[in-house]
């Protein structure tokens, strides 16, 4: 029977905005939100983090709230996926899912659609992200650690070792799922990479008095209830590969 790793990517060194992953975010830092979002999943969590002197905050928070973690090349985010996965056993049907460390809001419902999918069809990829009218932010990726260790073998070129996925078709025909959103909400941007992002990030929490446990349409509600708050980031632009 497969297994299954949630692989978190996460490093103290963002250009935009340097160590925003711990940021103070309600009574805990961005970086914990998001795993007590995760909470079902955390026997699975595996945080991948740098190995260039700056990570020990983060490795501070995994031992704290006893998540398992991997500290591999800040660059080389490929190499550190595929390296966290094997590190703790995984073979090649066992299943791994991508997430980042700057979507606090993840949503634990859509990410368990998202693994079901792929677990019950013959899928070599089930994606939820840009283009699929989601808000930026709840990006999900679900692939077998045999397409990781493929890619991690075969990619040379730099954007493809620095984005993980972004490769992955360039070595085997792949068939990807895209989960919809059934409606465009992709106006909205709800993921963590510069100063306003984090400003509107921040007064959304406070909307929901800084509980952890909402879902997707009490977030879109939000979103809909609110529009001062969602257009304090509206300006930002999507870092693009």
């Amino acid at each position: 029977m497969s297994k299954l790793f949630v692989i978190i990517q996460a490093r103290m060194t963002s250009s935009r905005l340097p160590g925003k992953v711990l940021l103070p975010f309600g009574t805990q830092s961005v970086l914990e939100t998001m795993l007590k979002r995760l909470s079902l999943l955390q026997e699975n969590i595996i945080v991948a983090t740098t190995n260039d002197g700056s990570e020990t905050p983060i490795i501070e928070v995994c031992r704290k709230n006893r998540i398992k973690f991997y500290k591999g090349s800040t660059e080389d985010v490929l190499s550190r996926y595929c390296e966290a996965a094997e590190s703790f056993g995984a073979t090649d049907s066992d299943v791994i899912v991508r997430l980042t460390s700057d979507c606090p809001f993840i949503d634990i419902n859509l990410v368990l659609a998202a693994i079901s999918e792929f677990k019950a069809n013959n899928h070599d990829m089930v994606s939820l992200g840009p283009h699929s009218g989601f808000p930026r932010g709840l990006d999900t990726c679900v692939f077998p650690f045999s397409l990781l260790k493929l890619t991690h073998q075969k990619a040379s070129n730099r954007s493809d070792r620095e984005h993980v996925t972004l490769g992955m078709a360039k070595f085997k025909n792949i068939q990807v799922y895209n989960i919809s959103a059934a409606q465009d909400f992709s106006l909205y941007r709800i993921t963590l990479d510069e100063p306003d992002d984090y400003k509107m990030l921040s007064k959304l929490f406070e909307f929901f008095n800084y509980k952890t446990d909402f879902t997707f349409e009490q977030l879109i509600n939000a979103l809909l209830t609110r529009p001062d708050i969602a257009k304090i980031n509206q300006h930002v632009e999507q870092k693009i590969y």
